[in-house]
């Protein structure tokens, strides 16, 4: 196959890390390419309806499943990744989930007084706010109430929002589909549009399926939506598809053998959503999304967190038991739900592999101790919903995991590990990883921006070493 094109830099990935990086590089004057195998959409031309956008923006025409199907797993295939498809919540990392990836990696910059300038500078890329208590939907309310009346501890939600008009009727949860305002601050309104006005270049609809490390580049090929393969060559390449998409494409292309940690230690924080049913409209859909967390640190110390949340009706009839009339009957009563979500700190890693056509298997489970962590959670939704006078409850045995983390994690050891502490491949200088794929351990908080503040400190680490 015939080398197209060679750059400096080649971003595999358009999601929250590669937009980063790319803003970075191309700032400094490096001819940098991203390619995405999903399509670039606009604020006008993002999925209206529910069904569309669970065949436009992820990957497996919206849900993939581990190999016993307990667990549903949400990749966005689309330009600006998990910052289109999510509620963009900002939290820095606590001591504890830096501490624990320091013992486990035996890499020293996992600590808060290193990386709270790449906190700072990843938070200046955006505007972060919280949801103003007069916005508050119903559903926040039973939260915020039943934590009250719990003796529970929790918190308004920090997220990267920038005028949302919630006086003029906007509605998050259509935000799950891409903001149809621009009020969220998903990566092609903010880092990604600034690395194209640099100079980056970005193509979409283009799966990269062949990456081969040579001795003075990198090559890197694959194929269009209608067919047509090309190849590229890069002095650098950034591995920014996520846990399951940098480890299929490694795995695809035998780096394995090099890298026998490639795969392993996958992580989900697996999400159960609880809903409860009132006699009055709850009306969970409608302004913010999500409003408040939990605070509470025995909750962190028993290894779950909850939300409030909510999902669109195909989502919301996907968690009911009944069937036909029964199922009818309570989908026709979405005003009157309220949910809560608990999300597991799970400590039983899982592992990516791949069949014979190259298509990620996923092998994840929770063992005893996260079931402990699950029903800890569950017994305090219990407890707020009973609190707050819901007169049935609900609970959702489908795991969801939405926040995929693994398979080329960053250690020191490099028969334990995949990514180095200067956040190259073990082996492969050329290949820099710094998404959510290289952590070392599930953190219990929301990962979007550790991500942002990691792809800040590899990509400046890049420009002082140069090409």
């Amino acid at each position: 196959m015939q080398i197209h094109s060679s750059y400096d830099a080649i971003i595999v990935g358009g999601g929250v890390s590669g937009s980063f990086m790319a803003q970075e590089l191309a700032a400094a004057g490096w001819r940098t390419l991203v390619l995405e195998a999903g399509r670039s959409f606009t604020r006008t031309t993002y999925p209206a309806l529910e069904i569309d956008s669970n065949s436009q923006l992820y990957w497996g025409g919206g849900v993939e499943l581990n190999t016993s199907a307990s667990l549903a797993l949400l990749r966005p295939k689309v330009v600006g990744g998990g910052s289109i498809v999510n509620q963009a919540l900002m939290d820095r990392f606590d001591d504890i989930a830096l501490d624990s990836w320091k013992q486990e990696s035996q890499v020293n910059f996992f600590n808060s007084e290193v990386l709270s300038p790449w906190y700072q500078k990843a938070e200046n890329e955006l505007s972060i706010q919280k949801v103003s208590e007069q916005y508050r939907n119903g559903n926040a309310k039973i939260f915020a109430d039943g934590f009250k009346a719990n003796g529970f501890i929790c918190a308004p939600l920090t997220r990267a929002q920038k005028d949302c008009r919630f006086e003029d009727g906007n509605d998050c949860i259509r935000c799950l589909s891409g903001c149809p305002i621009d009020s969220k601050q998903s990566t092609p309104v903010t880092t990604l549009k600034k690395a194209l006005k640099a100079g980056c270049q970005l193509i979409s609809e283009f799966e990269v399926q062949k990456i081969e490390d040579k001795k003075d580049h990198t090559l890197v090929g694959g194929k269009w939506k209608n067919g047509g393969q090309y190849l590229f060559s890069a002095r650098k390449v950034i591995l920014a598809a996520g846990a399951i998409g940098n480890s299929r494409l490694l795995l695809q292309n035998d780096f394995k053998k090099s890298l026998p940690a490639l795969g392993e230690k996958f992580y989900t924080h697996p999400q159960y959503m609880v809903i409860a049913m009132y006699d009055h409209e709850i009306n969970a859909h409608k302004g913010p999304l999500q409003s408040y967390k939990s605070q509470d640190p025995h909750f962190r110390a028993k290894g779950f967190k909850l939300e409030n949340v909510f999902a669109p009706p195909v989502a919301i009839s996907m968690l009911l038991p009944q069937l036909g009339k029964k199922h009818m009957a309570k989908m026709k009563e979405i005003t009157k739900m309220a949910c809560i979500e608990v999300a597991v700190r799970d400590t039983n890693p899982g592992k990516i592999k791949i069949n014979n056509q190259g298509r990620p298997i996923i092998e994840k489970e929770l063992n005893e101790e996260d079931e402990k962590r699950k029903r800890a959670g569950m017994d305090a939704i219990h407890a707020i919903f009973a609190s707050t006078g819901a007169r049935e409850v609900i609970r959702g045995d489908l795991g969801i995991g939405l926040h995929l983390m693994g398979g080329c994690s960053l250690g020191a050891d490099e028969k334990k590990f995949v990514t180095a502490p200067d956040f190259t491949l073990h082996g492969h200088r050329r290949i820099v990883i710094a998404d959510s794929s290289i952590f070392p351990n599930a953190p219990g908080i929301n990962p979007s921006l550790t991500i942002m503040a990691l792809s800040k400190m590899a990509a400046d680490q890049m420009i002082k070493e140069g090409l």
